[in-house]
């Protein structure tokens, strides 16, 4: 709220407001006597010369002599003075009513309390004109802050004429620290992939760009570029992310080259916030949104770009209502408003490669680091051997040596380890015994930070267990988790600043611990995905895989695909500035081939094997595996209904399409079973119209009252 105020006219109204108030109580007191109506007369009389007085520029106190003179409070005059110059005349009119002498009516001093009541509101609206025509304009919040002043008060200054009170738009929105991009050279790779969109942009229609380039060859900056250009030709373009960890670092990089015409949305935002961005974009105010997954659906008109970055990640598919991904939103979005989808990773994934080797996308590469540094050398650490060496902790020999290397040096490291809490479960020494969640069928994680078991499924809490429920041994902890491996780090480099990231540190934002591992150099950061992918420090140098086999031996066909990305991404984080990189993978199983790629960063290696594999199995691109999953409170019940969804594929698509029912890997969640089908296909009109047939079907039948049925196609677990 904006408030102005033109001081000639605020006096001139001031004395207007108190002669109308002198004529008030006259009137109201004449049966009274004389005195009361010659203190009114004169008042009234002492109003106008304040009105003539002011209009030539003489100060309120230096007629007050005048007005003690009109009033009859000679007397009291060394004490009103203050008043009279504060230019309250309501108050003085009260002195002056009190002021005659002898006996004055109850009744009288009643009326001269009133008129107290009304000095009030003066003064109350003295003091804010006074502050607005010191600053011009206020908020309304600011105004009764410093005055003591109420919206009533402000409001009534409204109805006198004396201030405008209007309405103005505060937008919470994120301010990003300011800066100056300095202007952009790219280097014969990126300058030969530049060129090769901007020549799609130049036909005109929608297509689509595979932007290949190994860690740190400054994909980002073409990136930047090609919004630029974008932008120059009347567009408006979107860049999407696939972990809010990354946001805050592209948004300083992107604000530097287009200030405040880009706006960042992501679930991590407070809802005021993310709705706030979402009004500028529907306004037309910005150029470039970028964000996580659910950004894609900003309303952005006239879109002539949409980037990808590291668009392999899973985290770009949602798993919960609505299902979608938000590649397949992308591509859909593009060809409605013609315009280029450009795909960028270190690791396609094996089905976008897969079309760019068929010629559907265009295929640009980037071999080689923007700063002409090797890529990081990669150390396999066998742990097999630390096992026998009597080693029982997390930290391998050769990660404990190159920890210290670094630390002489003042240099950096990143330790990557996908598992947070302290370790991954308890287990009885004598009966095997390993306490589960009372809602899943998951075992419970401990957390040293709060000494509780803890499931990362439904968020079940219960106090630590010291001894076996159900033979009285001993409980051990097996496992370890991103807490214990804190602890270990203490214990083996005391004073050592260790910073650690995971969902249990990162309540109160990614950026605030980023920043403080760029600005306090903390010499080590551990930390869970988020650590893994798109940071760029100049002063890592060294990272360590602690558990190379955790995503590698899971029941899911993309677990080599998945593991060898995860290793490259956080082995390219290493070395990114003007010194060379290095990297200790951890691994129980060293001559695995996903390993021994990851190892050598070879990406077409591990691609050759991957796609064959992928044939003979029938699995994506070869095919489509929809996933249709059925959940209820009782587990016979849920497999019976899945029996007749199964038979039901089996009329429409045949048995050779279809799998199941089976039980879904972590087979209860949240005190509802699941079982899942799984039919083989292609995803075409036709089959996604048969299978939203049968959902719809599903749901009307009253039988399955209580159940819940869902499909996805391709689902990333």
């Amino acid at each position: 709220m904006k408030s102005a105020v033109n001081r000639r006219a605020l006096y001139i109204t001031e004395t207007a407001v108190m002669t109308a108030l002198l004529i008030v109580l006259q009137a109201v007191t004449k049966p009274a006597g004389q005195y009361v109506t010659g203190t009114c007369v004169n008042g009234a009389l002492a109003v106008s010369v304040l009105a003539v007085g002011l209009w030539s520029g003489v100060t309120v106190a230096a007629l007050s002599p005048f007005f003690a003179f009109l009033l009859g409070i000679g007397p009291q005059l060394p004490q009103i003075v203050p008043a009279i110059a504060a230019g309250n005349l309501v108050f003085v009119l009260l002195l002056g009513l009190l002021a005659g002498g002898g006996e004055v009516p109850l009744w009288r001093r009643g009326i001269a309390w009133l008129a107290a009541a009304a000095g009030k509101f003066a003064a109350l609206y003295l003091l804010v004109v006074k502050l607005l025509c010191a600053i011009g304009s206020a908020l309304s919040s600011e105004i009764c802050y410093f005055t003591g002043a109420t919206m009533r008060t402000l409001k009534g200054l409204e109805k006198s004429g004396l201030v405008a009170l209007t309405q103005v738009e505060v937008l919470r929105v994120p301010k990003p620290e300011p800066a100056d991009g300095a202007p952009i050279v790219l280097s014969e790779e990126q300058q030969a992939a530049y060129d090769g969109v901007v020549e799609r942009m130049d036909q005109g229609g929608a297509s689509c760009a595979l932007l290949y380039g190994v860690t740190g060859s400054g994909k980002t900056s073409v990136y930047i570029r090609l919004l630029q250009e974008v932008v120059r030709r009347g567009r408006r373009g979107m860049i999407l992310v696939p972990e809010i960890a990354l946001t805050p670092q592209m948004m300083a990089k992107f604000s530097a080259y287009f200030g405040g015409r880009v706006v960042m949305l992501h679930s991590g935002l407070r809802m005021t916030e993310r709705y706030d961005q979402w009004k500028r974009v529907r306004r037309g105010e910005v150029d470039i949104v970028l964000g996580t997954r659910s950004a894609v659906f900003a309303p952005l008109e006239d879109l002539g770009m949409i980037i990808l970055d590291e668009e392999h990640e899973s985290s770009y598919q949602s798993e919960d209502p609505p299902r979608y991904h938000a590649r397949d939103a992308a591509k859909f979005l593009c060809a409605q408003q013609n315009a280029i989808l450009v795909l960028g990773s270190a690791t396609p994934s094996v089905e976008t490669t897969f079309q760019a080797q068929k010629g559907v996308y265009q295929k640009l590469i980037l071999r080689s680091r923007f700063n002409r540094q090797p890529l990081p050398r990669v150390v396999i650490a066998d742990m097999r051997e630390e096992v026998r060496a009597g080693s029982a902790g997390v930290i391998s020999g050769p990660l404990r040596r190159e920890l210290e290397e670094n630390l002489t040096r003042g240099e950096q490291s990143i330790l990557f380890l996908n598992r947070r809490g302290s370790s991954r479960m308890l287990l009885c020494g004598e009966c095997g015994e390993r306490p589960e969640c009372p809602r899943c069928s998951a075992p419970l994680t401990f957390h040293s930070a709060n000494g509780r078991l803890m499931c990362h499924h439904c968020g079940h809490s219960q106090r630590n267990l010291e001894a076996c429920p159900v033979c009285g041994g001993i409980m051990k902890h097996v496992g370890a988790g991103t807490q214990k491996v804190e602890e270990e780090l203490a214990d083996l480099f005391p004073g050592v600043g260790v910073l650690r990231m995971d969902a249990d540190t990162t309540a109160e934002g990614h950026e605030k611990l980023l920043r403080r591992f760029e600005r306090e150099r903390i010499p080590i950061l551990l930390g869970t995905q988020m650590v893994a992918k798109g940071l760029d420090f100049e002063n890592v140098t060294l990272v360590g895989v602690l558990a190379a086999d955790l995503s590698l031996y899971v029941e899911n066909y993309r677990a080599a695909e998945r593991t060898f990305s995860l290793l490259i991404q956080v082995v390219g984080r290493a070395g990114r500035g003007g010194k060379s990189g290095r990297a200790i993978i951890q691994t129980y199983t060293p001559g695995n081939d996903v390993i021994q790629c990851a190892a050598r960063q070879e990406y077409d290696r591990f691609y050759e094997s991957e796609i064959r594999m992928r044939q003979l199995r029938r699995l994506p691109p070869f095919a489509d595996l929809f996933t249709l999953t059925i959940s209820g409170a009782e587990e016979g019940a849920v497999f019976r209904a899945a029996i007749g969804v199964r038979d039901s594929l089996r009329r429409r698509f045949g048995d050779s399409e279809v799998l199941g029912p089976a039980p879904a890997p972590i087979l209860k969640v949240n005190n509802r079973y699941r079982y899942r089908c799984l039919l083989v296909g292609k995803n075409d009109k036709e089959t996604r119209e048969e299978i939203g047939g049968l959902l719809r079907a599903f749901a009307g039948n009253g039988a399955n009252r209580g159940f819940n049925m869902f499909a996805e196609c391709n689902a990333a677990e």
